[in-house]
């Protein structure tokens, strides 16, 4: 398997690209950890996968023109939202799987940064429901 260096990672939220306001994005899935060790395990722990869950990390830069990425979030802050994840922005194949779902945005910050800095902020919003993978 060749190693991948991201070069044009595809974030939509709402079904609308933020690609052009995104410099980071990570999306972590995981299964709980349920342990059902009894006497009989021998002394050795067992366990089985319990609930799942899900986060979307995203560095956003921001742009507080009408219409753009500021009032977008403004007016999903506190809603569930659609999203889907990609490598790259090429079409979805078996090497450009695309992973969609429901994300919570439970915070924004429109203004961020000190004298000269670039106006972003990092968050990570929560998954809702089943995150799915999908390869056509």
């Amino acid at each position: 398997m060749p190693i991948m260096v991201l070069k044009s990672s595809y974030l939509a939220l709402n079904a609308i690209d933020r690609s052009a306001n995104t410099s980071k994005v990570e999306l972590a899935v995981e299964v709980e950890e349920k342990d059902v060790t009894v006497f009989a395990s021998q002394g050795w722990k067992e366990v089985l996968g319990g609930l799942s869950s899900g986060g979307l990390a995203v560095t956003f830069k921001n742009n507080l023109d009408a219409s753009a990425l500021d009032s977008a979030m403004w007016a999903l802050l506190g809603q569930l939202t659609t999203f889907e994840v990609r490598a790259t922005s090429a079409v979805v194949g078996t090497s450009n799987p695309k992973y969609t779902g429901n994300v919570l945005i439970k915070n924004w910050t429109p203004i961020s940064g000190s004298p000269g800095d670039v106006n972003e902020a990092s968050y990570t919003f929560p998954t809702s429901g089943v995150v799915a993978r999908a390869t056509a």
